[in-house]
């Protein structure tokens, strides 16, 4: 199973690390950040649209597509109780790609990004947390 860690850096901001990569992330100013990197929300959606255009953008190379000026736009909405991201539609734009009879083809290779598929699939997200000495709490 592969990890990838996230520090508190204090004063809201936080440090995540992925192999030679390392992420700042903040965030929104009612809870205390101070706009020094991406929110998580952010981040959450650029995965998403990186993905996806980087599963189409494989294809398009692969089959002789021109993918140059490709861009994804993810669309969404941030809703209340509980507090989530909703609505999300993915827009990818090829402005010098002849699509034709090639858009079923390209629906289904974005389809196959593996975050837009653990998106589709997921069914739980367990959280566990450890505290100092004996305190564990959840899976």
């Amino acid at each position: 199973m592969a990890t990838i860690t996230t520090h508190y850096k204090g004063n809201m901001l936080f440090e995540t690390v992925m192999g030679k990569h390392t992420l700042t992330i903040d965030v929104p100013t009612e809870m205390g950040g101070s706009d020094r990197g991406p929110q998580p929300p952010q981040i959450f959606i650029a995965s998403l649209g990186s993905c996806i255009g980087a599963f189409v953008a494989q294809y398009a190379e692969r089959v002789g597509m021109d993918a140059s000026g490709m861009t994804v736009d993810i669309n969404f909405e941030k809703v209340a109780d509980p507090t989530r991201l909703v609505n999300l539609k993915a827009v990818v734009k090829l402005p010098n790609a002849e699509c034709g009879q090639r858009i079923n083809a390209i629906q289904k290779v974005a389809e196959h990004c593996p975050v837009h598929a653990t998106i589709q699939t997921m069914e739980d997200l367990g959280i566990q947390i450890l505290g100092k000495g004996e305190c564990v709490i959840g899976d």
